[in-house]
């Protein structure tokens, strides 16, 4: 069996790789958050955390997978576990239990909202981006098994879609109301209205046989 002449040299090198492309990732995200996705370049990225072009490319094919690494470092699991979270809350059958969840979801919006921008242009730039992030939406509905159960088989695709459009509302009526400040109404007044259109659409059919 080959033994490792120096198994403490090989350890710190993939620890010095993690802290670089950890580095590389904080980087990106605050040039992402500040200036959007376009105009950020590699050789920005890289000099923001200090290393050069070719340090970049060890860990990354360039700023599209940096992104991609953000996200799924970040907004992917947190936005698994709030619709997790979403399906825990339909079984309660509860409206004041619902809004309590769009309010932590407007929440949940503030926390990523410097990075919505970059996404957004990615998702327009970029048709691999787009295809991650139809993915990502693709994939809320399945942290809601019991929701999904509830539906009729042959409408488990209508289900899925109605969850889908939650996402899509919620991130346009957050990026109109935080971000452009072209709707002026207060988070719990949002939360309500929202509540009022949502908690209805989502509940499944009753079956009157």
């Amino acid at each position: 069996m080959p033994i490792n002449p120096n198994p403490s040299g090989s350890n710190l090198r993939d620890e010095q790789k993690l802290q670089t492309r950890a580095r590389l990732l904080a980087g990106a995200k605050e040039l992402f958050s500040t200036r959007g996705y376009a105009a950020v370049r590699v050789d920005d990225i890289a000099a923001a955390v200090g290393c050069s072009r070719a340090t970049f490319y060890l860990h990354f094919t360039g700023k599209l997978e940096v992104l991609r690494a953000v996200a799924e470092q970040s907004t992917a699991p947190s936005a698994l576990r709030f619709y997790e979270d979403l399906d825990r809350v339909l079984d309660t059958r509860s409206r004041a239990e619902f809004v309590a969840w769009v309010t932590r979801a407007i929440a949940w919006f503030h926390e990523y909202r410097d990075l919505l921008p970059a996404w957004d242009e990615a998702t327009a730039l970029e048709p691999e981006f787009r295809e991650i992030a139809r993915n990502g939406i693709l994939a809320l509905p399945n942290a809601m098994p019991s929701y999904l159960a509830r539906w009729p088989a042959e409408r488990t695709d209508e289900a899925r879609l109605r969850v889908e459009l939650l996402v899509a509302q919620l991130e346009r009526f957050f990026t109109r109301w935080a971000v452009q400040g072209t709707i002026h109404v207060s988070a719990e007044r949002a939360a309500e209205v929202l509540a009022d259109i949502w908690f209805p659409a989502l509940q499944a059919p009753v079956d009157e046989g």
